[in-house]
């Protein structure tokens, strides 16, 4: 089941392939809590040069994907969304627990630690099969988006 699914994730992030890493929300408690989930694929760009042979995707765009999830989470709060834009600021306590590889479903858990109008903390955890992958703190700051003229 799908709370959120790609289009509607697209109306509400600013990413797009090949960097959206998140294919669809399954839970929602505003300000509070969010679960995603990313589909691993073997045709996935960063595949092809981390590790041919051996795929493994990234730690670091684990936190991305965590990052985005929680983005969503925070961007929602806006009335004005399509006018900002969230930049990371910081992470803390990263950890790198295992692999994911082609064929994994990555659920993508975060917790809100602090929902401000500017600056957001978030806790993330990444999971496969119930095992954790990946965890961090994670902050961001939501800008207001530079005006096209």
């Amino acid at each position: 089941m799908s709370i959120l699914d790609s289009r509607a994730i697209q109306e509400i992030l600013p990413h797009r392939y090949p960097f959206l890493l998140v294919d669809k929300i399954i839970e929602l408690d505003p300000r509070k809590r969010i679960v995603g989930i990313k589909q691993v694929t073997s045709n996935e760009q960063f595949f092809q040069g981390h590790f041919p042979g051996a795929p493994v995707m990234p730690g670091v765009l684990q936190i991305e994907a965590l990052a985005q999830v929680g983005a969503i989470l925070a961007l929602r709060e806006f009335a004005d969304r399509a006018d900002k834009i969230p930049f990371f600021s910081g992470i803390d306590k990263a950890r790198f627990r295992r692999p994911v590889v082609p064929g994994d479903t990555l659920v993508l858990e975060v917790v809100a630690l602090r929902i401000g109008s500017k600056v957001q903390k978030m806790q993330g955890i990444a999971r496969v099969d119930g095992k954790i992958t990946a965890e961090a703190e994670i902050m961001c700051i939501i800008a207001d988006r530079e005006k096209k003229s």
